[in-house]
Formats: structure tokens, C-alpha cells, sequence
């Protein structure tokens, strides 16, 4: 980010979008970003949002972020997903001990990181770290990362309770440390490059380690910045709901842009049809619906709006799921109302419409999971949580 910059993310990120739309075939071909859109995301500030001040970083907000990482959406998917993942890796990063923080950071804080969230490989405690090794599938970005988080469950300590869950830890490893393999052949968000992280037999220095149970509590050792003191239970999903907004809103623009000169076989203008007219604002509706309900949030994770005792675990999980149904169920609406014309692969609104599907599917935006845990939380009987269902 350039000095003296007075700008902020939100305000920097059109910019972004506009570069990455120029850039979509190639991301589509490559199945990776360009180097310009990489360029244009750390320009933008977002690999140093979340870092903190001591290392140059913003420690910035969660609604700033939501806000830029949806208008990055609006020109390319796979663009907004690697700039809020960026974002969100760094807040890991944070949470390291201090020495690990200042090697991360060394060279300034828009040290781009890759972060692998769920355990896999294996580790190894040895004299002063750990051995690490294994494989970790879907690692988006990591072919531009100077840092990749792997997360790996480690050995207990002592006697092993049969039922007690293992450890979980997050290992911070460089870029010379890592290899990657080529798997990442999917029908959308092709552009975020989720190929799979290889390590083998890599140390990792203790202070390079945190236990996941840290991050999810909130308690960064040297920060007492909202964002780094936030339980996870406040941010849930909101790195992969985020994109979806700027996805869904720029298939519509897509769209219109399309409609507006489409007439039909009797050479009636499409647009006029109080049919696709009522398609456009239940889709419009939605996507408005969608975006309140993932900025809300935001909000909570920021500590500007505080949902009713008790239901702050398991509110936020649930809206960001129903936020992405009412986001597919809008790109939907405008691509079966786009007619085969609107198949072609050269047309934007498919290349949104598979995105924003293909993202969906992401476990951490299940309805059936969040949706069950909100309502197990509102019938269990415990008058405060009872009381605040509205």
C-alpha cells in the first residue's frame, strides 16, 4: 500500500474489482489469479487488515472488510475469495507467539498467507518444535502465499482420555518449506488456484505453533484489538459468505446489462415483460435480504450490535447459512431467466452463477448444521434463550 495512503479498503476495492474483471478468462484458464489481481489485492491493503498495529497492520474491522471484500465480488468470485481468505489468515497469524509473529511479519505486514483450517497430515513433537507432515486439500491462494497455516492435531500429553477430543494446532511454515500439487479442476471458483499443500518432514519451531482452541476463544497474546479478541463463535463463516454478496450483485448487474436488449421470438423486448421484471426484483430482494443479514454479523463481531443474551453462539452461524440459500436461490432466478443465450461461456452471469453454487457447497455454510444447532439452542428450555427468540 502506498504511503501516506489516506484511503481506506472499501474505497480501495473497487479498483480491485475492475482489474480482476479484466482478468477472469485468464483466472478461469490458469485456475489460479493473475499476478495483477495479487497485485491489485495487497495494494488494496487486505493481507495487512487484520494484522496488527505493532507490525504495521491495520487491526482493522469486520464490516470494513465485509463491505470490500462484497465489491471485489461484483468483478470476479475467486478474486473477493482470496482477498477475505488473506484477510482472515493474517487474524490467524496473530494469535502466534510473539517471535513467530515478528518472522511472519519481517519484511512488513502485507506478507501474504495461505491458511489449510482443517487437520490433516501428521505432527510430531520434537526438541524445540514439531515435524511436520502430510497433505492438505483446498488451499486457496496458496500459490501466491509466502506463508501457509497448516492445521494438524498432535499427540496428547500423558494419559489419553478415550473421549477427549486430540488437539488442534495451527503451524506457521514458509513458502521454501512447501510444494504444491496440481488438483484444483472444479465447475466454479476456478480462479482461487485451491490446490493441495504438500509438506514433508518440516520442522516447525515452537513459537511458529498456536493451539486452534486460542484463536476460537479470542485471546491473541500481544493484541487487545476487537479483531483479535473476538470469540470465532462472532465471525463464523463471514470469510466465505463475503464474496457471495459481491458475486450475487454482479450477476444481476451482468444481467440487466444483457436484458435490456434481448427481445423474444415474437421481437417483444424481454425487459418489458412483467415476468422478468418481478424475476429481477425477487432476485434484487434477496440479494438486499442476504447482504443485511451478513452485515449483521459484522456488526456483532465489531461489538456494534450485541444479539440477546445466549444466542451469540449459534445467531450469526445461522444467518450467514441463510444468507448464501437466498443468494443462490437469487443468481438462480437470473440464470434460468437468461434462456440459452445466457449458457454461453462467454456470458458472466454463468461464471457467477457456477461460483457462486460451487461456493455454497462450503461445509461451513450448512444450514442443516447451523440451522440445528440455533434451534437446539432455542428449545432447550433455558428461559433466557426461550425469552430471546423474536
Amino acid at each position: 500500500m502506498p504511503q501516506g495512503d489516506k484511503s481506506t479498503i472499501v474505497t480501495r476495492a473497487p479498483a480491485v474489482a475492475e482489474i480482476a474483471a479484466r482478468h477472469t478468462d485468464e483466472a478461469e484458464t490458469a485456475r489460479r489469479l493473475s499476478p495483477p489481481v495479487v497485485r491489485a489485492v495487497l495494494d488494496a491493503g487486505f493481507a495487512r487488515h487484520f494484522v496488527p498495529v505493532a507490525h504495521g497492520g491495520e487491526a482493522g474491522g469486520f464490516s470494513e472488510l465485509t463491505s470490500a471484500v462484497g465489491l471485489v465480488g461484483e468483478g470476479c468470485t475467486s478474486a473477493a475469495w482470496a482477498a477475505s481468505l488473506a484477510a482472515y489468515a493474517g487474524r490467524y497469524a496473530a494469535f502466534l507467539p510473539a517471535e513467530g509473529q515478528a518472522e511472519i511479519w519481517a519484511d512488513g505486514p502485507d506478507a501474504l498467507l495461505a491458511g489449510a483450517l482443517m487437520p490433516s497430515g501428521k505432527a510430531e513433537p520434537v526438541a524445540g518444535g514439531w515435524r511436520l507432515s502430510g497433505e492438505w486439500k483446498y488451499i486457496s491462494g496458496v500459490h501466491f502465499a509466502d506463508w501457509a497455516l497448516a492445521c494438524a492435531a498432535v499427540p496428547a500429553e500423558g494419559p489419553v482420555d478415550p473421549e477427549a477430543r486430540p488437539e488442534v494446532r495451527f503451524f506457521a511454515v514458509p513458502r521454501a518449506d512447501f510444494s504444491i500439487e496440481d488438483s484444483w479442476f472444479t465447475v466454479g471458483m476456478r480462479g482461487t488456484g485451491s490446490d493441495t499443500l504438500v509438506l514433508s518432514d518440516v520442522f516447525v519451531p515452537e513459537h511458529r505453533t498456536l493451539a486452534r482452541s486460542v484463536v476460537h476463544a479470542g485471546q491473541a497474546p500481544a493484541s487487545d484489538a476487537r479483531c483479535h479478541i473476538v470469540p470465532m463463535h462472532a465471525v463464523n463463516a463471514l470469510p466465505f459468505a463475503a464474496p457471495l454478496i459481491g458475486a450475487a450483485r454482479g450477476a444481476l448487474r451482468a444481467w440487466i446489462a444483457r436484458t435490456g436488449s434481448r427481445v423474444d421470438r415474437r421481437g417483444q423486448a424481454v425487459g418489458e415483460k412483467p415476468s422478468t421484471q418481478v424475476a429481477l426484483a425477487r432476485s434484487a430482494a434477496e440479494v438486499d435480504a442476504a447482504e443485511l443479514l451478513i452485515l449483521r454479523t459484522a456488526a456483532v463481531a465489531d461489538g456494534t450490535e450485541y444479539p440477546p443474551e445466549g444466542e451469540a453462539a449459534v445467531r450469526g452461524a445461522r444467518d450467514l447459512a441463510l444468507a448464501v440459500e437466498l443468494l443462490v436461490s437469487a443468481v438462480d432466478r437470473v440464470f434460468r431467466a437468461s434462456g440459452t443465450s445466457g449458457q454461453s461461456s462467454s456470458d458472466p452471469v454463468q461464471r457467477f452463477w457456477r461460483d457462486v453454487n460451487c461456493a455454497a457447497s462450503h461445509v461451513a455454510l450448512s444450514f442443516e448444521t447451523t440451522g440445528a444447532a440455533y434451534g437446539a439452542w432455542a428449545l432447550s428450555g433455558d428461559e433466557r434463550g426461550a425469552g430471546a427468540v423474536r
